[in-house]
């Protein structure tokens, strides 16, 4: 059983390659068990009605904006 990389509440891109309309930032609104060896999860994007299910492998981790530290 894999563990799952990314946790609910992270935003990702979603790699669909069947539709260049899906992609975009979503968010993590649940994970799932796994299929075919693969991690699921639940996502939305905030132009959407409805969740989607995808696979890990589908996804990417959207990088965080630098943290300001008030240093100069």
């Amino acid at each position: 059983m894999s563990l799952h990389r990314f946790a609910i509440g992270q935003s990702v891109h979603f790699k669909n390659r069947q539709s260049d309309t899906t992609g975009g930032v979503y968010r993590i609104t649940a994970t799932l068990p796994e299929r075919d060896n693969s991690p699921q999860y639940r996502i939305r994007n905030d132009g959407e009605r409805h969740e989607r299910v995808t696979t890990e492998n589908t996804l990417v981790l959207v990088d965080a904006p630098p943290v300001a530290t008030g240093l100069s």
